[in-house]
């Protein structure tokens, strides 16, 4: 099968001095980034790189790692990105995890990584085992056809209900994917896309491959760069930035909430939010902080990053959290405890199917057959992810109603802290909000709000009179607990496990 690897050989073939990647080392031509695949891919080969060889790139942000998952993939083998941000024994576990059988790191990285595999090294010159030819001309024969059965990435779960396991995605789910979402979001050779994500999380891949495949520039910066408002501002501004493929609505609500600069996505055509429920940031008044197309995407890491879409209006609905309708090749079933289907506008558990879904977990086999289960509405052979979330179908597609195992009950009623969240974000002073359950010493599961913004002069009591005018008494925080700041997973997402009752993150 035909890879995006393929398509950026062509690119550099018809558009060799394109711009492909703007990153803080200088600007890569489409020409300079294939050629170092060319030079990457022999090496991998003789280092018996092929179907269902994994193999860990260990390196930072930057021309190697694209050019080291290309050529992984050139091979028809599956790359695992590491964040060599995180610490050595979670990286070494990961990789262990995955099974991987390669390193592709640099000096630096190989010697505090001491990964048990065979290395290469990016920063040292080419050379195989001997006997073996590297040359920067590529192979002498071109790699054999891709199998699309294959396995092309793992990528860890976030682990918000347990340790993270490692997710195996095959070729032909990643390449369906990246070229519907090239298609969808409509990029091509005028798009700047800034990878927002870090590596080693999977929306990175499609922060790198989606613009590149569509023959875009790719903008690279420090990590730091982004993660601080006002630098996130000037970057766009000053690289001309016009999508931004995988931004999470914690980092869009940290954004709105910030007094300057004004309109820091005033030029930015394109606002694809993934990874949490995007409703509390809409609630908040914040769909107008995003002139551009907003557009929520919702799915797993199972089922290769993004099942449906939604275009968020400019007055959306903020009663509902919309996630859309399933890009092609897939199928999103609302199921209840029996797996019947749950008629329009009823909530069940929320399963998905096609083209998309993993091929399980990694070394897990109990787990794969607890969450990847055979689709009792498909064809032969079909399976079915379980997503844990909660749902319902309605008029624009699939809403999301929350998760399973994050729900609580108060006072026999179902709550979801998510709507709490949003009427928090909603007060003016109020900059960040996540809501956890408690219970006290006599069993009682109560709500504890944590907030951050200018609330020196406001008062818990001004707090609940708020939510008051929205919410029903059930759905009153016990307690308010003020913070500088959320803590955040290194993905962007808030951190809840981190927010301890009575200390600040």
């Amino acid at each position: 099968m035909r890879t995006v690897a393929d398509d950026l050989a062509a690119h550099a073939v018809r558009h060799p001095e394109r711009i492909a990647l703007d990153t803080p080392a200088g600007e890569i031509t489409y020409g300079r980034l294939a050629a170092r695949a060319d030079e990457l891919t022999p090496l991998l080969r003789a280092h018996g790189a092929g179907p269902e060889t994994v193999c860990a790139v260990a390196v930072g942000h930057g021309a190697d790692a694209v050019a080291a998952m290309a050529a992984v993939m050139r091979c028809g083998a599956a790359f695992l990105t590491l964040d060599v941000a995180q610490p050595r024994d979670r990286l070494a576990a990961f990789a262990h995890g995955a099974g991987a059988r390669l390193l592709l790191t640099t000096s630096a990285h190989a010697r505090a990584l001491d990964l048990d595999v065979p290395t290469i090294l990016l920063d040292r010159p080419a050379a195989g085992p001997a006997g073996s030819a590297t040359g920067p001309d590529g192979p002498a024969t071109p790699p054999p056809p891709v199998d699309p059965q294959a396995l092309a990435y793992v990528s860890h779960t976030s682990g918000s209900t347990g340790e993270p396991s490692p997710v195996l995605v095959e070729h032909h789910a990643l390449d369906a994917y990246l070229r519907d979402t090239a298609r969808a979001f409509r990029l091509g050779p005028d798009t700047v896309a800034l990878q927002t994500a870090p590596l080693g999380y999977d929306a990175s891949i499609r922060d790198t491959f989606a613009p590149l495949l569509a023959g875009a520039r790719l903008v690279i910066v420090e990590r730091a760069r982004l993660l601080r408002p006002a630098d996130f501002a000037r970057t766009v501004r000053e690289h001309r930035v016009t999508a931004l493929l995988s931004v999470t609505p914690s980092f869009l609500t940290h954004l709105a909430g910030q007094p300057a600069p004004a309109d820091p996505l005033a030029d930015v055509t394109l606002v694809a939010s993934s990874g949490e429920s995007l409703r509390p940031f809409l609630t908040a008044g914040g769909r107008r902080t995003v002139p551009g197309t907003l557009v929520n995407q919702y799915g797993p890491t199972e089922c290769t990053m993004t099942t449906t879409r939604h275009v968020v209006p400019a007055e959306p609905d903020t009663a509902t959290d919309v996630v859309g309708t399933p890009r092609a090749g897939t199928v999103v079933r609302v199921l209840d405890a029996g797996l019947a289907p749950v008629p329009d506008g009823g909530v069940g558990e929320v399963y998905i199917g096609g083209a998309g879904v993993a091929r399980g977990y990694g070394g897990c086999p109990a787990r794969t057959a607890e969450c990847f289960l055979p689709d009792p509405f498909g064809p032969p052979g079909a399976r079915l992810y379980r997503t844990g979330d909660l749902g319902r179908w309605g008029p624009q597609g699939l809403t999301y109603a929350g998760r399973t195992d994050r729900q609580v009950k108060i006072r026999g009623h179902r709550v979801d802290p998510a709507e709490i969240e949003g009427a928090l974000l909603s007060h003016p002073r109020v900059g960040g909000a996540a809501v956890t359950a408690h219970t006290d010493d006599r069993g009682r599961v109560h709500l504890v709000a944590h907030v951050t913004g200018d609330l020196t002069g406001t008062t818990d009591a001004e707090l609940r009179t708020h939510l008051a005018r929205s919410l029903p008494p059930h759905l009153m925080p016990r307690r308010f607990q003020r913070h500088d700041a959320l803590p955040t997973t290194r993905g962007g997402k808030a951190d809840r496990r981190r927010l301890v009752v009575g200390s600040a993150p």
